[in-house]
């Protein structure tokens, strides 16, 4: 029953960070993108560099940014879900066999 319970918060916090730490990405690069446009000369290069990223995320989106990152964020997720349960398996298979 332990080994359930440490699968299932395992399996938890795989989850929640798998898709947070892409939002965190995504809006890090956009608010840097933000603060270097203040730069003069480089406005127009930071703004193209933003249109194209939220470009991008509209694509998985169905035209929305927003819902393009929040579908590489469940994909992040889902891939994290993967690996994870990969591990806890070879954890098991390794464990057995010493």
């Amino acid at each position: 029953m332990t080994i359930l319970i440490n699968f299932l918060r395992s399996l938890a916090l795989t989850i929640i960070f798998s898709f947070v730490a892409p939002l965190i990405f995504i809006g890090a690069v956009l608010v840097a993108l933000s603060l270097i446009s203040y730069v003069p000369g480089l406005q127009n290069l930071t703004g193209a560099i933003a249109n194209l990223i939220l470009q991008f995320l509209a694509t998985f989106g169905g035209g929305s940014s927003l819902e393009g990152t929040i579908t590489i964020g469940l994909t992040c997720s889902f891939v994290g879900v993967l690996f994870d349960t990969y591990v806890h398996y070879r954890y098991q298979i390794l464990r057995l066999d010493s």
